[in-house]
């Protein structure tokens, strides 16, 4: 798979980059990376950097890159490290910095989106805003955003619908998340991400969060039994590098990266449904699970009525909640650009 996908990136690019190799300047970069064992970048983000950009641009661009974990890093401090030209470039979950600024949750609210199509097209509206809010000022340049599988619930336990969470500790990674549990009469538990197996282990939590792949390349199959497969968000992600390392490049270092990261991004999200799907096969032990290891969870198809009791909790609970942490300009934005495209009004 990951072949196909590196082969995939650089034809998707090879045109439209083919004319920058010749006249590229010698340039050495360094990344930080999501986390180093989920498929995101061992499928995409490792092999963009390490082979892709070297290839299409004949050697000319080389790359450091490694996973946030393996620099000791734990996530939510990355946009300051980049902002302060600690980080040059980076990946960084948009969810972590929820706190800083609800801005960060807007285009992936629990329960906004149920499938990747959807969720792509929030993004997409909503991108320009967070281009402006991630620019100059914020000593940040954004580069693209991408998704995860879709997060879905693991559970150490039986799980029928979403009326069975109630009482239950479930680990969230978002604000959102954690009022999305709530309102359903559950509890959430804060926890980083290389903490739930032993917490799952050890029933300190009765759920967790993920995406269903990124739940499979962790291995949750081993300490969980249910495998809830309703899409709840997506976990979304910047690219991003510090603005006056970017400012230093060639621009037509630039114009290359550029190109080549959206390409990067697109194919990410072109396989956002497909390894939701996978990540179910897999974790649950189905014949088309193409990967070496097969789990034995119990997957649970959620039902049309918790389908609707999603999108409601969203509108009635979690969009209302985040408009009132979030500023007038915040809200108007949402509405003039998500609300629009999903149908949805938030009110100050």
């Amino acid at each position: 798979m990951k072949k196909r996908l590196v082969l995939t990136m650089a034809l998707a690019a090879l045109l439209s980059t083919a004319g920058y190799a010749q006249t590229l300047p010698k340039t050495q970069l360094k990344v930080v990376g999501g986390l180093s064992n989920l498929s995101a970048y061992n499928d995409y983000e490792k092999p963009f950097w390490t082979q892709v950009v070297p290839s299409l641009s004949n050697g000319q661009i080389t790359v450091e890159i490694k996973g946030f974990n393996e620099m000791g890093l734990k996530g939510p401090e990355l946009l300051r490290l980049m902002s302060q030209g600690v980080i040059e470039f980076g990946t960084a979950t948009l969810s972590y910095f929820a706190s800083d600024n609800p801005i960060n949750e807007a285009a992936d609210l629990a329960g906004l989106t149920a499938d990747a199509k959807s969720a792509r097209a929030v993004v997409d509206a909503f991108e320009p805003v967070y281009q402006k809010f991630y620019g100059p000022t914020s000593g940040i340049k954004l580069l693209g955003i991408s998704p995860y599988p879709a997060q879905v619930l693991f559970c150490n336990a039986e799980i029928k619908s979403l009326a069975d969470i109630k009482g239950k500790k479930v680990r969230t990674s978002s604000r959102t998340q954690a009022e999305f549990i709530e309102a359903l009469g559950g509890s959430s538990v804060t926890m980083a991400f290389g903490e739930v197996v032993p917490a799952m282990q050890n029933k300190v939590v009765d759920c967790a969060i993920t995406g269903s792949l990124s739940g499979y390349s962790a291995k949750w199959y081993e300490v969980s039994t249910h495998l809830y497969a309703l899409p709840i968000n997506w976990n979304s992600q910047i690219h991003g590098v510090n603005q006056k390392a970017w400012n230093k490049l060639d621009p037509k270092v630039q114009a290359f990266l550029q190109t080549n990261i959206k390409a990067m991004v697109n194919n990410m999200w072109d396989a956002a449904a497909a390894q939701t799907q996978q990540g179910y096969d897999c974790n649950s032990g189905a014949a088309s699970c193409t990967l070496p290891v097969k789990g034995k969870m119990v997957l649970v198809k959620p039902t049309d009525a918790d389908r609707v009791l999603l999108k409601k909790l969203m509108q009635e609970i979690v969009l209302p909640k985040w408009a009132a942490r979030c500023s007038v300009q915040c809200v108007q934005d949402f509405n003039a650009t998500i609300g629009k495209t999903v149908g949805l009004t938030a009110k100050k």
